[in-house]
């Protein structure tokens, strides 16, 4: 009798030790799951982020353009006045 109780108590203690090891992977894998949510929310405002620079610069790029043709203009003009002069 004393063999049954024993083996009894065995197979609880056993199932327990299951009963706590799942717990411990759920707990690791919620951590996991929270961890991921904040590092994807980081991500997500970074990107935000480097799409306004990119946007920015993209600003500046056409301001640039735009410039670059009146300067081009402005010394087409000043050119061709000069080879008027000269004739």
């Amino acid at each position: 009798m004393e063999s049954l109780f024993k083996n009894n108590n065995h197979k609880e203690v056993e199932k327990l030790e299951t009963l706590r090891s799942l717990d411990d992977k759920i707990a690791s894998a919620i951590e996991k799951v929270r961890m991921l949510k904040e590092e994807k929310q980081a991500l997500e405002r970074r990107v935000k982020e480097l799409e306004e620079l990119l946007n920015q610069k993209n600003l500046e790029i056409e301001q640039l353009r735009a410039e670059k043709g009146s300067v081009k203009g402005q010394l087409e003009e000043l050119l061709s006045e000069l080879e008027s002069l000269e004739i």
